[in-house]
């Protein structure tokens, strides 16, 4: 078994640990984060077709948010994926936090979709 060298490493680890156990399909799409220094991104994807539905990300709200890389930017992009889940009719969704700890900015996206009226 290979030892874990990095944090990226073990987070990696993390996440194809919960793809084992979380699936999304069409009706409840699986909610996925990624995290850069400088942006969020999420996505809703359809894992029984492989297809992504939907994705937000920081790069959209650039004008809105000062920096993207901060709790506030994830905010806005936790309900600008609520409201682009509205409009083409989803309301629940899984959440997949793809190995990150729940925590700072994932946590805040996540908060804010679900006060924006996704159920997760």
């Amino acid at each position: 078994m290979p030892k874990i060298k990095t944090k990226e490493d073990a987070r990696l680890r993390r996440k194809m640990r919960l793809r084992r156990k979380i699936s999304g399909n069409p009706d409840m799409p699986r909610l996925c984060v990624y995290r850069s220094l400088n942006h969020i991104y999420v996505q809703a994807i359809d894992d029984r077709s492989g297809k992504t539905l939907l994705s937000a990300s920081s790069l959209e709200i650039k004008g809105k948010a000062g920096k993207t890389g901060n709790k506030e930017a994830a905010k806005l992009v936790g309900e600008l994926m609520a409201e682009k889940c509205k409009q083409k009719g989803i309301d629940a969704v899984t959440f997949d936090r793809s190995g990150y700890l729940y925590h700072g900015r994932v946590k805040a996206l996540a908060e804010a979709a679900r006060a924006a009226g996704l159920k997760f």
